[in-house]
């Protein structure tokens, strides 16, 4: 079950917040001989829904993990807000107010909904490890807020009927919506989706859509990877295209479904039209 849009767009309002910036600056990033990223550089405005796109291999999850810190490049910057990441740790990531979901799901399988989605909110967790495991009242009374805002995302986004069942016998598609309640926990200024859609039914895939667009409608800033070419463009204000890690093209949808380039990429030879 999901929420109205009404009521959709009243429980993200209390997760309002100020979209972040991006800037990658000739980031190159090599592995061995191979080269995954070449002098790479694009800017992403605060509060904007950004597709990256490429056929395979193109160099896109390296990007993503560039912009999470997993992987640090050769050369070149990346920035959030005018911060380096190059060479920061998971704890600026925090600071910054930095999210994502990954291609493989990585929920915990034990736990159900509610609790995947509560480890989204450590990081805005106050109290320390010596209250906590004393079960002292000030510690206690917190972990009863942060659990009932995990529980309020899980509403959220439809998994109420879900609540007390262990991931493992969930759908996948439901699954997927946990891994994004997690990633909304930490309260994001920007959000990074790493196939959103992969593996979900045509109704799962309008669900997601609907819910990132309300996502960003509130300010967060999102990035996403995805294979699906629909679901990106109906999404996104403007698209990277990588190919062989370089760019070939970053414009809207519109320029981009007619970008020789693009279609040559795709296709594998010349072609006049849209794909």
């Amino acid at each position: 079950m999901t929420l109205s849009d009404s009521k959709l767009s009243a429980a993200l309002d209390v997760m309002k917040t100020n979209g972040a910036g991006v800037e990658v600056d000739n980031v190159t990033v090599s592995f061995g001989g191979v080269t995954a990223l070449s002098r790479l550089s694009f800017e992403i405005k605060a509060g904007e829904i950004f597709g990256i796109i490429g056929p395979n291999g193109a160099g896109k999850t390296t990007l993503f993990n560039c912009l999470s810190t997993i992987c640090r490049p050769r050369s070149g910057s990346v920035r959030v807000d005018g911060q380096e990441l190059v060479g920061a740790g998971t704890g600026e990531l925090v600071r910054l107010r930095i999210a994502r979901t990954f291609q493989n799901l990585g929920v915990l399988e034990k736990a159900d909904p509610t609790e995947n989605i509560l480890l989204g909110r450590h990081s805005l967790m106050k109290a320390g490890v010596f209250s906590t495991s004393l079960r002292l009242r000030k510690a206690l009374h917190e972990e009863n807020e942060h659990r009932a805002k995990a529980l309020e995302i899980a509403t959220m986004l439809g998994l109420g009927e879900y609540i007390g069942r262990l991931c493992e016998v969930l759908p996948y598609g439901v699954r997927k919506l946990v891994e994004l309640g997690r990633a909304l926990a930490s309260e994001p200024r920007l959000l990074l989706l790493d196939e959103p859609v992969a593996g979900m039914n045509l109704h799962e895939r309008d669900v997601m859509v609907r819910y990132i667009s309300q996502i960003n409608a509130r300010g967060t800033t999102i990035i996403l990877v995805e294979h699906d070419m629909s679901f990106v463009m109906k999404l996104v204000s403007r698209v990277l295209v990588l190919d062989f890690g370089e760019a070939i093209a970053c414009g809207t949808p519109a320029e981009i479904q007619t970008n020789p380039r693009v279609i040559e990429a795709y296709m594998g030879h010349s072609h006049d039209g849209r794909f």
